[in-house]
């Protein structure tokens, strides 16, 4: 009876838990599209052969000029070397991360980055105030792209994992469901077999 309830339970969890996920992934995803829309991005220089683009698990290098909405340069990278990215890690700014996808080496952009997707309620008094959006112009000097072993660990772990997890659960949950529903052998029918079973 107990592994009845238990294969019952795992297996109601199991499919809840894969619905709430896919639901939660699907809102997510909604909400990072809203956000992107209020992403301004700006071609300033594109090459004649824009080939190949950057996507997840790429690393760029680039240059860069961080500037307040009234034009005043807060950071820049000219003086040094380029700022290496790998896209995916999340390392920059949500924003910043995002308007470098799609982009090819010698591509040179400006970006304009609302303080959600920036530096948001962070105050850095006479550097940045709180709330404010902020423009880069970006310089894409090199493009590395993903490896194989990127690309399998980025993209095609996290979706067999995906598809995987609930399922495993799934098979488990209905294992132990059969299980507790197997056709067991009545006292009576084993009474009579071990009296048979007894020497004369």
């Amino acid at each position: 009876m107990t592994s009845l309830w238990m294969g019952a339970l795992v297996y109601q969890l199991t499919m809840k838990t894969s619905v709430c996920f896919l639901l939660l992934a699907a809102l997510c995803c909604g909400q990072e599209m809203t956000l992107l829309e209020h992403l301004q991005v700006e071609t300033l220089v594109e090459p004649e052969i824009c080939y190949p683009v950057s996507g997840k698990g790429d690393t760029l290098k680039i240059h860069y000029t961080a500037k307040l909405s009234n034009g005043k340069v807060f950071h820049s990278s000219l003086s040094q070397n380029p700022l290496v990215v790998e896209l995916g890690k999340k390392s920059v700014l949500f924003g910043l991360e995002q308007s470098l996808m799609g982009l090819c080496e010698g591509q040179k952009i400006q970006i304009t980055i609302p303080t959600n997707l920036g530096f948001g309620k962070i105050d850095l008094p006479s550097v940045i105030p709180a709330d404010a959006a902020v423009m880069f112009e970006l310089d894409v000097v090199s493009l590395k792209k993903k490896t194989i072993w990127h690309m399998m660990v980025n993209d095609v772990f996290p979706t067999l994992c995906l598809i995987l997890v609930p399922t495993l659960f799934g098979l488990i949950a209905l294992y132990l469901y059969k299980m507790a529903y197997a056709e067991r052998p009545s006292r009576k029918k084993a009474k009579d077999k071990n009296s048979k079973n007894k020497p004369e």
